[in-house]
């Protein structure tokens, strides 16, 4: 076992972890953040997508203890007060949710993107969102809420 500490959503936990478990492990299992979904375990779907220390990175690929001494965001983390994040608000506003198990990573993708270009073209809101996908193939309502969300000055 391992100690690591880690700052989830503004908050510090310390825990003894398996060298070998996943950061989604870690905080959907030993955290209570459900919120982050396990999709495909394999890096291809994205459904597992947070930010680590701002970046945006699928917590499947990185280990618990890697995440030792950093900060990660959830999609628990977005929202403020009870108040959605402005993201979650035009996902939610352009039914761009369809059956929502890709939602968490889409959005957290979204922010990133934005973070990095606040005002992308549709072509580049879909190169952007490329490293996630949704089974449902509701992305004309994805894009569309991610061009809602920058037009609102999301990021």
């Amino acid at each position: 076992m391992t100690r690591v500490t880690v700052t989830v959503d503004g908050v510090q936990y310390s825990d003894d972890v398996e060298p070998r478990l996943l950061l989604v492990q870690h905080l959907r299992e030993n955290l209570g953040k459900t919120g982050t979904v396990i999709g495909c375990d394999t890096s291809n779907c994205g459904a597992c997508t947070v930010h680590l220390d701002g970046v945006s990175v699928k917590s499947c690929t990185v280990l618990a203890v890697q995440a030792d001494g950093h900060e990660v965001t959830t999609i628990e983390g977005l929202a403020t007060d009870g108040e959605l994040h402005p993201m979650q608000a035009a996902f939610h506003e352009h039914h761009a949710l369809q059956c929502g198990y890709c939602t968490p990573g889409m959005i957290m993708s979204a922010c990133a993107l934005l973070n990095d270009n606040p005002d992308p073209s549709e072509d580049e809101v879909r190169e952007g969102l490329e490293g996630n996908l949704c089974r449902c193939t509701g992305y004309q309502n994805i894009v569309a809420a991610v061009q809602a969300a920058s037009k609102a000055g999301a990021r």
